[in-house]
């Protein structure tokens, strides 16, 4: 089957993306104490702005996470639009809307116990924090990698998903707790006091961790022994590495301060971007060199 001929089936998809969005933002309105047009349209509130479009990030990427199953729209090229491509279309469309209830929840857990000093949204609504709204943004992504990794890939079935769901949100708060114990300042005083940098780096941090996570879920499921044994593998190799980065990069590219100095007494923004792009990109390298 050449281009021309599979473009109109990779349309319904695209379409189902797009319908896919919208019921998650009627999900998201439902389970939100305030009025986000009016957050976004009449105070143009930055900090909520980030948080929602890591949201639709996350939606994304679950979506794309429940595209990638054994279908046999992926597998046969010489299916057209017959029963089973539109069985494999509603599968997709099922998994999807799972995710997006699975995101809301797991956001909420998550959040609670990433920045759990205060109410972030107190910090995002009535504040505008954009270091927390940066935050929230990366915990969508994180979050929705996480189920993308769950839900894809052949063998297993809803139990072994739900099983790596747990034990990925496990070692994203883990993580994020080890961050927390390893720097020289509060994260959470720093956050809270607006200090966009620290919300920055926080969240690059959780981004990586996040891609590390997905790595170790994806895949074909062949065993819980194995499993488990490859994804405790993926994670301490990823903890081991960004650790190290952080120290590289505040050694190598911050020779003459330090960068907890940078990011909680100067607040510079660039040093956090840098911080998180140099985490986030070690995480690529070892998402496709393992």
């Amino acid at each position: 089957m050449d281009v021309l001929e599979q473009f109109p089936r990779g349309l319904v998809y695209v379409a189902l993306g797009v319908i896919v969005m919208a019921i998650a933002r009627v999900a998201q309105d439902l389970t939100t104490p305030y009025k986000i047009q009016e957050q976004l349209n009449h105070k143009d509130n930055v900090a909520l702005a980030l948080s929602i479009s890591g949201y639709y990030l996350g939606v994304i990427i679950v979506f794309l996470g429940a595209l990638y199953q054994p279908f046999a729209i992926v597998i046969d090229d010489s299916l057209g639009f017959t029963a089973s491509y539109w069985q494999d279309v509603g599968l997709v469309f099922v998994y999807s809307v799972v995710g997006i209830l699975v995101l809301n929840v797991a956001r909420i857990v998550v959040d609670r116990l990433v920045l759990y000093d205060f109410s972030t949204v107190d910090e995002i609504v009535t504040d505008q924090n954009a270091g927390t709204g940066a935050v929230e943004f990366a915990v969508y992504v994180a979050v929705g990698l996480v189920i993308a990794g769950s839900i894809s890939g052949e063998g297993g079935g809803p139990e072994t998903a739900a099983a790596f769901l747990v034990m990925g949100l496990a070692t994203l708060i883990i993580y994020t707790l080890l961050y927390e114990w390893t720097t020289t300042f509060n994260i959470h005083e720093q956050i809270e006091k607006d200090n966009v940098a620290v919300g920055v780096a926080l969240a690059g941090n959780l981004i990586a961790i996040g891609i590390v996570v997905f790595k170790a879920v994806f895949g074909e499921f062949v065993g819980w022994t194995e499993s488990i044994i490859a994804f405790l593998v993926y994670a301490i190799i990823g903890f081991v590495l960004l650790y190290a980065i952080r120290y590289l990069v505040d050694l190598v590219l911050f020779p003459h301060v330090k960068l907890a100095d940078e990011l909680a007494v100067d607040r510079n923004l660039g040093a956090a971007f840098i911080e998180g792009a140099a985490l986030i990109s070690v995480s690529l390298i070892l998402f496709f060199a393992i």
